[in-house]
């Protein structure tokens, strides 16, 4: 590798104001890869603000376990409140907490597959 920061794989989710990439890049060493999630939120135009995560393999299973369970919870919590709910909290906010959804669209991370997604080169 030329560059121990150059990004092996690279997915962009684009989802209203904010875009989330998840990039896997390799280690100093260039042995060993993590994967950095980061979310970036435009506050107006042409400024954004980003936070980032850092996730490194020896977490990965523990990460998606938890991302699947929280993903999994929130949908039952929107199931069960209604989207009357979803859409107040989208009227008070202006910004949509989550897209619509019927019980077919529901997910679990395993099952993310969406228009939305962008992935760029080869996967490990």
């Amino acid at each position: 590798m030329e560059n121990y920061r150059d990004e092996v794989y690279s997915e962009r989710v684009r989802a209203g104001k904010r875009t989330y990439f998840f990039d896997v890049k390799p280690t100093r060493s260039e042995k060993d890869f993590f994967i950095t999630i980061t979310e970036s939120k435009r506050i107006n135009d042409g400024d954004y603000k980003k936070h980032k995560i850092y996730l490194y393999k020896e977490d990965f299973e523990k990460f998606v376990d938890a991302l699947n369970r929280s993903v999994s919870k929130a949908q039952e919590s929107i199931d069960k409140i209604g989207v009357e709910v979803t859409r107040a909290a989208i009227d008070a906010t202006g910004d949509e907490p989550f897209p619509e959804s019927s019980e077919e669209d529901s997910f679990l991370l395993d099952d993310f597959g969406s228009d939305d997604v962008e992935a760029e080169g080869p996967k490990l």
